[in-house]
């Protein structure tokens, strides 16, 4: 048996899986072994696996062995194994250290780094691996590189026939399981003369 994986927040007397035998007299259901720090139990009669505990993630996966006994002679048993895993939850956001960003652009440089945008997140593996994007570019004047951070401009600006201030939202997005989560930054960008 392999149940579908269970949160990390999954609270106790959940539903795991059902074990079931084909045999024509009553059976006693029982872990048998592998369970050694007791976070799950059977019902004797229906073979219903629940949680018996909160879950420790690094304690998993939990490999155990449920027993079917025949209820008037234990010398007649049968054992399967259960594979039971607990995925990481996806806990944070990513942070950008402020909201607010000002940098400043002279005008006609050509398409150049502006600023290397940082955000962390405080989850592990890929519910922390960050990607960064622009949710809305100005007619594309601006790009970022979705590994490092970095955010261009894509062209010269000319401050006496564009706008002086661009705002560009950049966010940092997590691969996070079950939903990947988003943290936010404004950079206001100003052309100079």
């Amino acid at each position: 048996y392999h149940p579908a994986p269970l949160s990390e927040k999954t609270p106790p007397d959940t539903f795991v899986e059902e074990i079931s035998v084909l045999y024509k007299l009553p059976v006693n259901y029982s872990i048998a072994s592998g369970d050694e720090k007791g976070y799950f139990m059977i019902h004797s009669s229906n073979g219903i696996i629940r949680t018996r505990k909160n879950l420790e993630l690094e304690d998993f996966p939990v490999n155990f062995k449920v027993q079917a006994t025949d209820s008037s002679d234990a010398a007649i048993f049968n054992e399967v194994d259960v594979k039971v895993e607990v995925i990481d939850e996806n806990d944070f956001p990513p942070v950008f250290p402020s909201s607010l960003l000002e940098e400043r652009l002279a005008e006609n440089s050509p398409a150049t780094q502006i600023v290397q945008l940082k955000a962390q997140d405080n989850d592990t593996g890929r519910n922390g691996f960050l990607t960064y994007g622009i949710l809305n570019g100005h007619g594309l004047k601006f790009r970022i590189n979705e590994t490092t951070g970095i955010l261009y401009s894509t062209a010269p600006f000319d401050y006496e026939e564009e706008p002086t201030e661009y705002q560009v939202v950049v966010y940092a997005e997590d691969d996070g399981i079950p939903e990947k989560k988003r943290g936010y930054c404004t950079v206001v960008i100003k052309i100079t003369d």
